[in-house]
């Protein structure tokens, strides 16, 4: 008997293959398409095909072939832990750590240093991103959950998927915004980059991101508490982007006029300057609420310290 799962309403009218990706965001299209071919994905006892359009409401099955072994190594990798239990592990990654191995990137990422901190995560959710339920960019840093066991990590996937995760995080942008605001719209592959994400994208995915301004500084900067409604690639970046208030330090994004060295002595944004600072959700096993906050890093308040804020 496979995993029950239920389509919440923004599933509604999708393709199976895109209703499953919604739901299970850790598996690639190519994955499920390979599980519909399988007979992995059933309803009522029937298998599915990837076209099949779904209604909210209904629920499938869905088997999981056996994990097979990780041809990962554990390696220690650096991080800090801000909740472990036999379920879960939240840790604040820092800035320039990549989440799972991908092209460019084999070893030395947070997945590799997970395997070596918890030794029995091994086959939980995939053989390259055991335990991922969500990730971080690159050079974005702060609160990660990931998942121990398939109780937890089926779990958590459903709330991701439902919207029943808070993730707030801090932003340096340039300019300075209205007080509060609110960003709809697409996001999906860049119709002339592929390596960049767009609001124009004729097959993006709808995504929602809200702020509200914490400090307006002198120099031309704003400092933001953003909060995302939905998780698109790069969401943060690309919707703060398209308004006209690009992320200190985005170098794929950040407006070129803006790539240069930042008030301050000698201060200079390495990185985009954006954290996850706040993450909340309920505990897949216990049903208890969990609250996190992650501490900004060194650079992040280096370069604040270094602004003088204005007086509105």
């Amino acid at each position: 008997m496979g995993t029950q799962l239920v389509f919440p309403p923004q599933c509604d009218g999708l393709r199976l293959d895109q209703a499953v990706v919604m739901l299970l965001p850790e598996l690639t299209r190519a994955q499920i398409q390979r599980l519909v071919r399988l007979g992995k994905i059933q309803q009522a006892g029937q298998s599915l095909k990837p076209a099949h359009k779904v209604k909210a409401g209904q629920s499938f099955s869905i088997v999981f072939p056996e994990a097979e072994p990780l041809s990962l190594i554990p390696q220690q990798v650096d991080f800090a832990v801000l909740y472990e239990d036999e379920h879960i592990i939240v840790v604040n990654k820092p800035a320039g750590l990549v989440v799972h191995p991908a092209a460019g990137h084999p070893e030395n990422t947070l997945v590799h240093g997970l395997l070596h901190h918890c030794r029995d995560l091994a086959g939980v959710g995939g053989k390259l991103r055991p335990g991922i339920i969500h990730r971080l960019d690159k050079d974005t840093s702060g609160a990660l959950v990931a998942a121990k066991n398939d109780l937890a990590h089926q779990g958590l996937a459903q709330a991701f998927a439902r919207g029943e995760v808070y993730k707030s995080y801090l932003a340096l942008v340039w300019g300075a915004p209205a007080s509060q605001g609110e960003i709809s719209g697409n996001i999906g592959r860049h119709p002339v980059d592929r390596k960049r994400m767009s609001g124009c994208s004729r097959r993006g995915k709808p995504a929602r991101t809200a702020w509200r301004v914490i400090h307006y500084y002198h120099d031309g900067l704003s400092l933001l508490e953003v909060i995302i409604h939905t998780g698109r690639t790069h969401q943060i970046r690309v919707h703060m982007s398209e308004a006209g208030f690009p992320l200190v330090g985005d170098s794929v994004y950040g407006a070129k006029k803006f790539r240069r060295l930042l008030p301050g002595p000698g201060i200079k944004a390495g990185r985009q300057m954006l954290h996850a600072a706040r993450l909340s959700f309920t505990h897949p096993a216990r049903g208890e609420k969990l609250k996190f906050t992650a501490p900004l890093p060194e650079d992040f308040r280096a370069l604040l310290r270094s602004l003088k804020e204005a007086k509105c």
